[in-house]
């Protein structure tokens, strides 16, 4: 989270599954790549470590030379995958035409009003409404993103109720940075009221008085979010409430599901603590729950006179614990559910009659519930062999039923009630795929890959099974992440049914650096074992080709952001694997990023990849660095992308990478970068404009493996 001319390589691929490399017939323009000058600047480690970083004055994002350098990139893009231009189109519509673009959520119950967001055909971005009683009543329109966003290049939007239904803020960014601008509206009347808040993350809760609002901002610099300061409607002044002194801690406000607690959180990757007021009496001031302390992690929620705590202190699995209210210090802690061995506790969500828990064996999830008077116990089934499964908004504590989210690779989104007395479970809807989709086309597989420590990496497989043959002859395009103990699900995406319905397998690697497989996975993945992430990966592309998944020389890789980080990493260490690696946003200059401590991701993830600080730590960064482990040796196709306001990985890390590849690089591969010069870390903004980033990738991908404009399989599979 590169400086050479470059003929593409790819065309029909005519060879079959043997080792013959397959040849390139199609005819590439004979054109020159950008040129980033090279301007040597040198990097001092606080322990003497000097470097030279010829791209370093590709940061001055203001600078006129930096932007025309990055629209050179986009124009050479544009001119080297002209020739996709068709079979971009077509995927754009094929894509396109799977979503129902009139649709609408399921809406949750809160207070006496039904929320819910709608699309309208041909439109981007989300209607947030309501309906007060009964989903039969006249509905109200909260904030219409289409009207909103008009004519912004970026925009984004999410809206929240106040206690008494009666106010909401409006929360919008329109630069992709995540700085997001409140308003507020009154809903009795439809007027906008005057005032408005600037520069904050979104991060927001109302106090109970109905006016009060507790918001948390950022550092306009590091992107830290530090401080928390309180606004009342019709009040100038925002009073500061908390600033977190500790640059290594963000800090947020959430509140009790019960309503009555305000909590601000302060964490970083490997630790957090919290501190707590009275929501009906936020003059009273903070209390700290337990104080910070390293390597151990808590959250909290609140339910009669108990707090209710899920920590890894003691339990690098994780454990629920109970604690009275005016006594919260970890003395008095008291396990509900205890640590175990070989089940991750993911999550929980406390109702009047049950406690419901996410829980986590082998990387699949089961929701559980407790039942409060005699302890009794009864779980959710799913039954499929890949899928993800999670507990959903459920804003009441006195509901009968828990509100539950389900899908595989295979299963479009769906959403239940489950009755948690009668265990009777209804599906309230599936989102529905156009396009003539039809699950049972496609097969899922979990399968399991050995590391070369011997450690067991779970893979989930999807493929469209009339065009899969298990012969080594499939093209496969295999993700990764890996990274801040993230679990990469087997979820479903309906951009992904053009790559199966030519005939790619996706794999999904649940490598170490994630929790799949437990706290342990993610301890064995970070720091000083962040290595084993990249091996994981590679392990398992290994596997892939080994066991007739993919074909040797259509192996792809794609991942973002830390999962660039990866897809930087196995392109150095083992280049040879893959015909192509789409890096998206991708955090590949370690060591520099990680020295800066003015700009985001720096000291607050020190305990995720290392403090540069410390000679030991600052050696093993620089070893895996992408940026810093570039060689003169062949490199495969690679397309990555950016955005001009990312502010998680800054655009001059992808774009000073491309740079120094293209002057070291000794093929004649793709190396294409795109920024997209109106965004941020998450790409374009809305639905339909996102699909056109998609199809870009898809396009890159078809057609270095030999595709045109057809459904056909590959030339491999003839």
């Amino acid at each position: 989270m590169k400086l050479r001319t470059v003929l593409l390589f790819a065309g029909l691929i005519l060879a079959t599954s043997c080792s013959k490399k397959p040849e390139s017939t199609t005819s590439w323009p004979d054109v020159q790549p950008p040129v980033a000058a090279k301007k040597p600047y040198e990097i001092v480690a606080k322990h003497g470590h000097k470097r030279i970083d010829n791209y370093y004055w590709l940061k001055e994002r203001e600078d006129t030379t930096v932007i025309n350098y990055l629209k050179a990139e986009n124009r050479y893009l544009d001119t080297m995958t002209s020739h996709t231009k068709d079979l971009r189109e077509k995927l754009y519509q094929e894509m396109k035409g799977r979503i129902k673009e009139k649709d609408e959520s399921v809406p949750y119950k809160d207070g006496d009003y039904y929320y819910y967001t709608r699309y309208e055909a041909g439109y981007d971005y989300p209607i947030y409404c309501r309906k007060k009683g009964s989903l039969e009543s006249p509905e109200e329109v909260i904030a219409n993103g289409n009207e909103l966003g008009k004519n912004q290049g970026y925009f984004n939007l999410f809206v929240v109720n106040s206690p008494q239904h009666n106010i909401m803020a409006i929360c919008t960014d329109t630069v992709g940075r995540r700085f997001y601008t409140m308003r507020f509206k009154d809903m009795t009347t439809g007027a906008m009221l005057p005032d408005k808040v600037g520069g904050t993350t979104g991060n927001l809760v109302w106090a109970n008085d109905n006016k009060t609002i507790l918001f948390s901002k950022q550092d306009p610099a590091t992107l830290r979010s530090y401080q928390i300061y309180r606004h009342t409607l019709g009040v100038k002044n925002n009073p500061l409430m908390y600033e977190e002194k500790d640059q290594t801690l963000s800090c947020y406000v959430s509140k009790s599901k019960s309503k009555k607690y305000i909590f601000v959180s302060s964490g970083r990757t490997d630790a957090s603590y919290a501190r707590f007021i009275d929501a009906d009496n936020i003059q009273a001031g903070f209390t700290v729950m337990e104080p910070l302390q390293d390597e151990v992690e808590y959250s909290v929620d609140h339910a009669g006179d108990k707090f209710y705590i899920l920590t890894n202190l003691q339990a690098v699995n994780y454990r629920l614990v109970e604690v009275p209210v005016n006594k919260p210090g970890k003395e008095n802690w008291k396990d509900v559910i205890p640590h175990r061995e070989n089940v991750f506790l993911r999550g929980f969500e406390l109702f009047k009659s049950h406690l419901a828990t996410e829980e986590e064996s082998e990387g699949l999830t089961k929701i559980r519930l407790i039942k409060w008077s005699d302890r009794s116990e009864h779980s959710i089934d799913f039954g499929e062999p890949a899928y993800v499964a999670g507990i959903d908004v459920n804003p009441e504590y006195d509901a009968p039923n828990i509100r539950f989210s389900y899908q595989s690779m295979t299963t479009p989104p769906s959403t239940y009630d489950f009755n948690m007395v009668s265990h009777e479970k209804t599906l309230l809807k599936q989102r529905e795929v156009l396009g003539g989709f039809d699950a049972n086309n496609y097969l899922t597989e979990r399968v399991m890959a050995t590391a070369r420590d011997g450690a067991k990496v779970p893979i989930s497989i999807v493929y469209r099974k009339d065009k899969f043959r298990k012969d080594g002859t499939n093209p496969c395009l295999q993700y990764g992440y890996g990274s801040y103990g993230a679990t990469m699900y087997a979820t479903f995406n309906s951009n992904r049914i053009s790559l199966l319905d030519r005939g790619f397998v996706y794999a999904i690697s649940h490598i170490r650096g994630g929790q799949e497989m437990g706290g342990q996975w993610y301890e064995q993945g970070k720091m000083m074992h962040k290595k084993n992430t990249f091996t994981d990966f590679i392990d398992c592309s290994e596997f892939l080709v080994k066991n007739k998944y993919a074909a040797k020389d259509l192996l792809f890789a794609y991942g973002g952001s830390a999962g660039g980080l990866l897809m930087g990493a196995i392109t150095n260490m083992r280049p040879d694997l893959y015909k192509g690696v789409i890096a998206a946003v991708p955090f590949v200059d370690v060591i520099t990023t990680m020295m800066d401590e003015s700009i985001p991701l720096t000291t607050f993830e020190w305990r995720e990849w290392g403090n540069p600080n410390i000679q030991e730590q600052y050696e093993y960064m620089l070893s895996y660095s992408p940026y810093d482990q570039v060689e003169k040796k062949n490199y495969p196709n690679l397309l990555v992308t950016t955005g001009l306001h990312d502010s998680q990985v800054q655009y001059w890390e992808p774009a000073k990478w491309v740079a120094k590849l293209r002057d070291m690089k000794t093929d004649n591969n793709a190396l294409l970068l795109y920024t997209n010069m109106e965004a941020g870390h998450g790409g374009a903004s809305g639905r339909l404009r996102s699909i056109r980033e998609e199809a870009m990738r898809q396009a890159f991908l078809l057609d270095l493996a030999g595709f045109k404009d057809s459904k056909e399989l590959s030339p491999y599979n003839k």
